[in-house]
């Protein structure tokens, strides 16, 4: 309530004894409407509590005492108290409850009750080949749920990994096979590896694999290495990973030979002949075959003369090469040793940066010459394996490249993995081919529709476990690459904003907007994709807000001067999706040509992709996927929309342009 003010100090106490009274009485009155209220709520509570049960929270309406459990069922591990069944392990005696046993694997279970002696009461059961240590692990599991393997030994936790596999405890198995890969090391690794190959466990023994491979000449003079099985042995030093030097593998192996003890120093056991086998020969110099390899004593005269003939008459890059694997990681970084060693402006290929660059920084660079003598050269830090490149070839304007790529061991014989000489490239390359064994790549330009400079803003180069399909070295694509996210591109055609044809939006399209179109007769629709692909299907869906119809055709190019034909609907009456299959091409350029629409003169298209993905269903327009050109039905003009003409300007082949107050 607002009070005036009054101003002498004689009113002063006037003006509180009314505001006291006020809010007194306002007090009183608030605390009637309260009580009221709450005599409602009371009844209204109990009609509530007559119709609905309460309802705790959902924290405290589920109990979960788990830990009690397990430290309540640990207490019984090792205890006499209420067991009937008693494990002798190496003279020491487990006694155990064999109904917690039974539920908690199947092998105790068919054991303890199968009807045999160990199902009698307080039977005595002997395991032989069992630790007593790793089998008071397995108990306390058993029982608790919980395992404790950092404090335990490396050869405690492989017997218990044994036991695991041996009783058949699958998600055992799986953590410890989990913890031994967090704790590999050159001293324990053969040994693990060993088990790892003796219970099958593959996620394991690939663990141990790629361990050694990293750290081949470690692991050659560790201890460990003289403990392997031959059949562990051969599989780690026949892995063309196994990153080592031949004399390393060929001194370790001798030691591994003395070591059995087979009494065939001089070659003649057959552990040493299959073993020895593994060595590769011909990488070793002459030196290293007459000094140390012939006074061992484990290879025949033979042999090293075959040796010798192979390595005078094969390629260089013919021989069975070791090289480093590292699987999904650049390894053209300074932090592998890579080193850009031929072309211009060096320092700027690899240090990894792929979006500051323009007209005058940011890129390599070699002088285009018709004898490919120029080119741009990386050393990498080691023999490598890889089957995969990334490059991005500048593209701060609409210009395109030609260029091969070659790999050495030597920098004198050369092997072409990648052939795009005779196709027009542009921006971001992904490139794939069979693996190879390699110290220098070399990426050669042949050819810049702008001048004579091949300009090459990044590389990278790695192995690569995804699938790739390759036909006549070119990638065949399972994903649509006619994408702005592939660096695809629509260089000819006319729409309200760019590349609308490729951006995935298909829903969002009327008679203004969401379209790429051409004039009847002139021009046409091209797609430009970033490099070559082997493609044999596509997907278009044509404007289709009204019932009308078109007719087209579609050609591929691969330097959008030769096209060839691989689709005619020219003939045809189409309408909405479109799925094209044909035999593969090799394609760079995709043109569209719309020959016939039953409205107007324009052709327009929504949506293009290359391939098609076929695991995504559209509702498939006429003629349908599995029509023929030939067999679908005849085209039937439809009359044109009266006051609707189309007015277009010329297309441009460098960019897509707008056309101006263009419609349907």
């Amino acid at each position: 309530m607002k009070v005036q003010q009054l101003r002498t100090p004689h009113d002063r106490p006037v003006e509180i004894r009314r505001s006291v009274f006020t809010k007194t009485q306002t007090s009183l009155k608030h605390r009637g409407e309260e009580r009221r209220a709450a005599r409602c709520d009371c009844g209204s509570r109990r009609t509530m509590s007559n119709s609905h049960p309460l309802r705790p929270l959902a924290s405290v309406s589920e109990i979960d005492h788990i830990h009690l459990l397990s430290e309540q069922l640990g207490a019984l591990v090792l205890g006499e108290e209420y067991s009937d069944v008693t494990f002798i392990v190496e003279g020491k005696r487990f006694p155990a409850h064999r109904v917690i046993l039974a539920a908690r694997c199947h092998y105790f279970r068919a054991l303890l009750y199968g009807g045999m002696k160990e199902s009698q009461p307080q039977a005595e059961v002997c395991l032989e080949e069992t630790r007593a240590e790793a089998f008071s692990m397995l108990l306390h599991y058993l029982y608790t749920g919980r395992a404790s393997l950092s404090s335990a030994r490396e050869e405690v936790v492989l017997d218990f990994l044994g036991l695991a596999h041996r009783y058949g405890l699958q998600p055992l198995e799986d953590s410890t096979s989990e913890f031994l890969r967090t704790v590999l090391h050159t001293n324990n690794v053969c040994l693990v590896f060993d088990v790892a190959s003796l219970y099958s466990l593959s996620a394991l023994s690939a663990a141990c694999c790629a361990y050694m491979d990293r750290h081949a000449p470690e692991v050659l003079n560790s201890d460990g290495f003289l403990t392997l099985s031959k059949t562990a042995l051969l599989t780690v030093v026949s892995r063309d990973s196994f990153a080592a030097s031949e004399k390393e593998i060929f001194l370790a192996l001798s030691r591994w030979c003395r070591q059995q003890g087979d009494g065939s120093g001089d070659g003649s056991g057959g552990d040493t002949r299959v073993v020895m086998s593994a060595v590769r020969l011909p990488l070793m110099t002459l030196t290293e075959m007459l000094n140390v390899v012939r006074p061992s004593g484990l290879l025949s005269p033979d042999d090293l003369l075959d040796a010798i003939k192979t390595r005078s008459e094969s390629r260089n890059m013919d021989l069975n090469y070791r090289g480093m694997l590292i699987p999904e990681e650049n390894i053209a970084t300074m932090k592998y040793g890579a080193q850009v060693v031929k072309g211009e402006l060096k320092s700027a290929l690899l240090d990894g940066d792929t979006q500051n660059y323009d007209l005058d920084h940011g890129f390599s660079r070699h002088p285009i010459e018709e004898d490919g003598r120029a080119g741009i050269q990386v050393k990498l830090g080691q023999p490598f394996i890889i089957n995969h490149v990334r490059l991005l070839l500048w593209d701060r304007d609409s210009r395109s490249y030609s260029y091969y790529i070659e790999v050495s061991m030597d920098e004198l014989d050369w092997v072409r993995v990648v052939d795009h000489s005779k196709y027009l490239c542009r921006s971001w390359q992904n490139l794939y081919f069979t693996p190879q064994v390699c110290r220098y790549v070399r990426i050669v330009g042949t050819h810049n529709t702008v001048n004579k400079v091949f300009h090459l803003v990044a590389f990278e180069c790695m192995f690569t476990n995804r699938s790739f399909t390759l036909e006549s070295g070119l990638v065949v694509p399972s994903d649509n690459v006619a994408t702005i996210a592939s660096c695809a591109s629509v260089v000819e055609g006319v729409s309200r904003s760019r590349n609308a044809l490729l951006n995935g939006d298909t829903r969002n399209y009327d008679w203004d907007s969401g379209y790429t179109c051409h004039q009847l007769g002139s021009g046409a629709i091209v797609i430009q994709l970033a490099q070559p692909y082997a493609i044999g299907s596509l997907r278009l869906l044509l404007w289709d807000c009204d019932e009308r119809s078109y007719s087209y055709y579609i050609e591929t190019s691969t330097n959008q001067q030769q096209w060839t034909r691989v689709v005619d609907r020219t003939r045809v009456a189409c309408r909405s999706w479109q799925t094209l299959k044909f035999d593969k091409q090799p394609a760079s350029f995709i043109r569209i040509v719309g020959t016939h629409n039953t409205a107007n003169e324009v052709f327009h298209c929504v949506h293009f992709e290359c391939p098609a993905q076929l695991d995504t269903e559209v509702a498939e327009g006429s003629p349908g996927v599995n029509s023929s050109d030939s067999g679908a039905a005849p085209l039937q003009p439809r009359p044109q929309r009266p006051s609707r003409t189309h007015s277009l300007l010329p297309t441009q082949s460098s960019s897509s342009t707008s056309p101006p107050s263009s419609h349907h």
